[in-house]
């Protein structure tokens, strides 16, 4: 099965999560402006007849972005603490399954925004920012709050479980 140029810019956007623009999405895509314009277009087009509550939009800075539906924010309201808005729930989750992880990686995974989302969540306190001394990135980690305020008891026990597979695996083809 061929991928469409449509659903692999559909794909981009969703998992940059943040507004990018036509070169940006050419360059991810691997195509030139035009072929990325009209393959843009058909998704637009897309979402247009779909009946989805998500819609692919052009924001007033010419970027493109895949957001919600304007009809949805009661949900969005319902659903996601009003404190903390999708980004950076989408920051928060990256630093919660990668954690501990420096702040470079986590700009790399999730864009520059992703400042702006650790300063928040810091101050919130979902978030505890240090600087090693052999690093000149920032190591970021949750905090019990992160725990509590989710409800999550069972993280750290999978993450930890996941580790000592992975490193039962590393030894496992050390001795093979």
């Amino acid at each position: 099965m061929e991928l469409r140029l449509s659903n692999k810019i559909e794909a981009i956007l969703y998992l940059k999560g943040q507004p990018l623009s036509i070169a940006q999405l050419a360059e991810y895509a691997g195509c030139d402006r035009h072929t990325l314009e009209e393959g843009l277009i058909e998704l637009i087009d897309d979402y247009a007849h779909r009946n989805s509550a998500l819609e692919v939009v052009e924001t007033v800075s010419g970027t493109y972005s895949l957001q919600l539906k304007s009809n949805f924010q009661e949900l969005v309201q319902t659903l996601i603490p009003v404190e903390l808005g999708v980004g950076a729930l989408r920051t928060l989750a990256a630093i919660a399954l990668r954690s501990p992880m420096t702040q470079t990686e986590l700009v790399n995974l999730r864009g520059s925004g992703a400042y702006q989302h650790v300063q928040e969540l810091v101050e919130q306190g979902f978030v505890r920012k240090r600087r090693p001394l052999d690093s000149r990135s920032f190591l970021l980690d949750v905090t019990d709050k992160f725990y509590q305020y989710f409800q999550l008891e069972q993280l750290p026990q999978l993450l930890s479980n996941s580790d000592n597979e992975q490193e039962a695996d590393v030894q496992e083809e050390q001795v093979n």
